[in-house]
């Protein structure tokens, strides 16, 4: 029992509480010592009335997060983006010309236990009214269709067909691990071998003001957001899952946004062109349905694997046609990767941008009131998947079918929404 817990909290309280006892890693003093060289004192205005199991979380999260981002803020932007040129997409007729040739690859691949899916569900369901983890939304019309049930039932299909139970790691974030586990436990992981999931959390980046003062969402609690979403990567290591790659003899991992509800994983067609093409990494693409259609766009940077953004699209760059007189920019990601694991020890935090987005943040004010701003009120830190892919040193754009296998939720309503994703799986064939 490490004696500074005692000295803080009484040796009675830390011998009846398991918490105290093994969960603790900073002391008061430490903690107050950290926080003062940042000029974040203010973070322990209400220590004193807080319970000791308060106390704890606070120290902890003040021990566990990485406040460096801070050192960031006022030297502008982090990376300017370089020269983009196209990057031609394995098209669909070539997949289909191939196809058979690509199955067998992924599956010999699949069945050898090289391949492993990872699912990015740390967001929440705000956007669509819901205070519940995004997957846990219900997408049903006549009865319940969860998204977290749609994504599992789609990577059964590839179970099913290749006998294999293939590893499936799924990233939650602070604020949503215990209701996603619950969750999926209650529902008996909708028919997933449970011991063949692995969840994680993913890291936390803090939340300042536009002066760069941490922003508090409870008397106990500074405001965190997740760290990106190419924060899977550097959260599985600090979180000891690269020793299972290792044990597993995982070559590939395939990650996918769990707001796709027709999203498909782990496909065998897939995984071989990508093995084939003998790349870092592959991307599932879909064709633009609009020049300005708001989706990243697969391209080279300064002659590497990279994404432009919709809104750095330049009106050259949706003009331009390729040797076929199809628009070069056209394919768009769908947060659906397939990156090899010997590549990604390339991918480090100290060379990836960190990308300073301006947020509505809540916060409590000086009175201690909770407080939802209307308006941008403070940075957040990102890292983003676009940017570990441009370490990389070639990609494969797979394009696939819209309509059968691009059905984000991002708005209630309206485009990329929970009505236009029903509509699209009753197309596919799923009773709602």
């Amino acid at each position: 029992m490490p004696n500074k817990l005692y000295q803080i909290f009484g040796k009675e309280k830390c011998d009846i509480d398991f918490t105290l006892s093994y969960e603790f890693f900073m002391n008061y003093e430490e903690a107050k010592d950290k926080m003062a060289k940042l000029g974040q004192q203010h973070i322990f205005k209400y220590y004193d009335k807080l319970s000791d199991e308060q106390r704890v979380s606070l120290l902890k999260q003040v021990e566990e997060t990485d406040f460096s981002v801070l050192s960031r803020l006022g030297k502008g932007a982090d990376a300017t983006r370089g020269t983009f040129s196209p990057l031609a997409a394995m098209q669909l007729s070539e997949i289909e010309q191939c196809g058979q040739e690509f199955h067998d690859i992924g599956v010999e691949a699949i069945k050898s236990g090289k391949v492993a899916a990872l699912l990015l569900a740390g967001g929440m369901g705000t956007r669509l009214g819901s205070d519940d983890p995004k997957g846990m939304f219900n997408v049903g019309i006549t009865k319940p269709v969860y998204i977290f049930e749609r994504i599992i039932l789609n990577l059964l299909d590839v179970v099913k067909e290749t006998g294999t139970w293939i590893m499936l790691f799924i990233m939650t974030s602070e604020k949503n691990h215990d209701a996603t586990t619950a969750f999926l436990k209650e529902h008996d992981y909708f028919g997933y071998k449970k011991d063949r999931i692995v969840f994680f959390k993913q890291d936390m980046a803090p939340a300042c003001d536009f002066d760069g003062k941490l922003y508090m969402e409870a008397k106990d609690r500074i405001s965190t957001s997740p760290n990106g979403n190419a924060g899977w990567y550097s959260s599985m290591v600090r979180a000891g899952l690269d020793k299972i790659l290792d044990r597993e003899g995982i070559e590939w991992i395939n990650i996918f946004a769990v707001d796709n509800v027709l999203q498909r994983m782990c496909d065998p067609v897939f995984v071989g062109a990508t093995i084939n093409s003998n790349v870092s990494v592959g991307s599932k693409v879909v064709r633009k349905a609009a020049p300005d259609e708001k989706v990243g766009v697969m391209c080279l940077e300064d002659g590497k694997p990279s994404i432009v953004e919709y809104y750095e699209l330049s009106k050259e760059m949706m003009d331009a046609k390729d040797e076929n007189g199809d628009p070069a920019y056209n394919y768009g990601v769908i947060l659906n990767y397939l990156f090899r694991v010997s590549e990604l020890s390339k991918v480090t935090d100290d060379k990836m941008p960190l990308h300073i987005v301006k947020k509505k943040i809540p916060y409590i004010d000086e009175n201690g009131e909770s407080v939802k701003p209307t308006e941008p009120n403070g940075f957040k830190f990102e890292q983003l998947v676009l940017d570990m892919i441009h370490q990389l040193s070639s990609c494969l754009p797979f394009e696939v079918d819209r309509e059968k296998e691009f059905a984000p939720i991002k708005n209630a309503t309206g485009v990329d929404s929970v009505e236009s994703a029903r509509e699209l799986l009753i197309k596919n064939n799923v009773e709602l």
